[in-house]
């Protein structure tokens, strides 16, 4: 410890006493040869400083001691670094001393602020700070931008000294959070957008509100798979597929696509050809990736194509492709050509006419309005007589359809039936399914599903809602995944070709028997007469 005796000028004398200095050394380098000790107190006293009034017995009353160093410590809450409106508390704590003992003097760049009988001098609403009221900046991550179902960090920073609870806000309505810095919003909504604000607090005190990070959830968008010329090929012949995210620039995204649920796409682009064979038979499903951000799409519903060991010159399309139509609605066939041949037409074989060309223009027949009598089977047929297969086409007056494939179904795949209304055409309604008249489920989706199909599934199948009607019936046959063409197909496949061939196969056969009958009896006459001569 260390006293020095410093004249300021004539007629006043400091004494300075200093345990953080160990001799009474002079700087030589200034002009009035000042001590260090005085040195040192020039050099810090522009913080608070404690000065303490020690009334020696050898030394005259008003005489001033400087006691800085390690036997007192200036402490100050909440934090050295205060801003305008906050309470401040300093507290001098001279160790191993009781408080009672001293009377205190605060001194606030080197002038003297105020006294005080206890340690403790509380500054209320201070009115002076260093900076501006401070402001935190809210940050966002990946993206302020995103999908429902994403995950979003939000974070306020503010770096400024200790002791603040962060307040969070949406809307400029308080968000009921805890008061941590980083907040996770998870598996977000579209309600979850909006503008997110954050300010700190610190006793009675707070910060201005930081600007607005502005949210956008949009739902996330899911391709739909559109492939031509039929779900159903024929070895040989050329599959498009395309994914469709409705609503979007394609340019905008990549795609990948997907073959029986395994994770390795099969294509990378947006169009995806192939030229079918028995391999490619399966469920294909498409996402997409948006470019800017590499955000993803849900993945579409998956559709099964199927391809059959036979093929033929020429398929039927129809559209809307199935079974079961609405009268009053539309429907379009058409022959698509796969021999580059001419000359295909559309025909029909229906209640009210028979063997009739149902082609409008050229290859393709487009019925505006539906009539329960256009109920019928449809098929394409060439100049030179080749036949396609055929397609049965039910039209409906009611309110309730079902929607099945037009195409037989292969064994170990997937049947899945729609209950269809008239005025939604949305199968989202509760149904029961029969088959063959018995019922088989009660669905709430108005959708049914049977994941892998054999023989014994073939069968006639409706649905009902309990208010709005019923379905009618629909067959549906199950075929081997060797050939998807039967035996049975094919003969119903002649006989709607050719209604009158039974009619003429009848006529022969009777005529045959009349033929027979006549002979036996003429020779049944001849022998009695010959018995009577005897």
């Amino acid at each position: 410890m260390t006293m020095v005796s410093y004249v300021l000028k004539k007629g006043k004398a400091v004494v300075l006493l200093s345990t953080m200095h160990d001799e009474k050394a002079v700087d030589d380098n200034s002009v009035k040869k000042k001590p260090e000790v005085i040195q040192h107190y020039n050099k810090n006293k522009g913080e608070w400083t404690q000065w303490i009034r020690w009334f020696a017995p050898t030394q005259a009353e008003n005489t001033e001691v400087a006691h800085a160093g390690a036997k007192h410590v200036l402490r100050i809450q909440p934090d050295e670094h205060v801003f305008r409106g906050e309470t401040v508390t300093l507290t001098c704590d001279i160790q191993g001393e009781t408080h009672t003992e001293w009377r205190y003097s605060w001194i606030k760049d080197g002038h003297i602020h105020s006294n005080t009988s206890t340690p403790e001098f509380k500054i209320s609403s201070v009115y002076e700070s260093d900076s501006a009221t401070p402001k935190p900046i809210v940050t966002v991550s990946p993206q302020n931008s995103v999908f429902t179902g994403d995950t979003i960090t939000l974070r306020c920073e503010f770096t400024h000294s200790t002791g603040w609870t962060i307040l969070w806000s949406k809307n400029l309505k308080h968000i009921n959070a805890d008061s941590a810095q980083t907040g996770t919003l998870s598996d977000v909504k579209v309600s979850n957008g909006g503008k997110y604000h954050c300010r700190a607090q610190r006793g009675n005190y707070y910060t201005h509100y930081s600007h607005a990070a502005v949210i956008t959830v949009t739902e996330r968008p899911k391709p739909v798979v559109k492939i031509t010329p039929d779900h159903h090929v024929f070895r040989g012949e050329t599959v498009t597929l395309t994914c469709d995210i409705q609503r979007e620039t394609h340019t905008e995204w990549r795609y990948s696509w997907f073959k029986d649920g395994l994770d390795n796409p099969v294509s990378t682009e947006r169009v995806y050809r192939i030229t079918s064979d028995k391999s490619h038979s399966g469920k294909y499903s498409c996402r997409g990736e948006r470019k800017q951000d590499s955000q993803r799409s849900d993945i579409s519903d998956a559709l099964l194509l199927t391809v059959s060991g036979q093929w033929l010159p020429v398929s039927l399309i129809i559209s809307p492709s199935r079974s079961q139509h609405f009268s009053s609605h539309s429907l379009s066939l058409s022959c698509e050509d796969h021999n580059n041949s001419t000359g295909w037409t559309v025909r029909r074989n229906t209640d009210s006419e028979r063997m009739k060309d149902c082609s409008s223009t050229g290859s393709t027949c487009k019925i505006s309005s539906l009539k329960t009598s256009d109920t019928g089977v449809y098929w394409c047929q060439s100049q030179s007589g080749e036949n396609s297969q055929q397609i049965n086409i039910t039209v409906h007056d009611g309110d309730v359809i079902l929607e099945s494939s037009v195409h037989p179904v292969i064994e170990g795949d997937t049947l899945t039936l729609h209950c269809l209304h008239r005025s939604t055409n949305s199968s989202n309604l509760t149904a029961d399914f029969y088959k063959d008249g018995s019922l088989l489920q009660n669905q709430t989706t108005g959708e049914m599903s049977i994941p892998t199909v054999s023989k014994s599934h073939e069968g006639f199948y409706s649905c009902k809602h309990g208010e709005r009607g019923q379905s009618p019936e629909s067959w549906i046959s199950v075929t081997d995944s060797s050939d998807q063409i039967s035996v049975l197909h094919t003969l119903s496949s002649l006989l709607a070709v050719c209604p009158y061939l039974i009619v003429t196969v009848v006529l022969v056969f009777k005529c045959y028997r009349a033929r027979v009958s006549s002979v036996e009896d003429q020779s049944q006459y001849a022998v009695t007469e010959e018995e009577t001569s005897i």
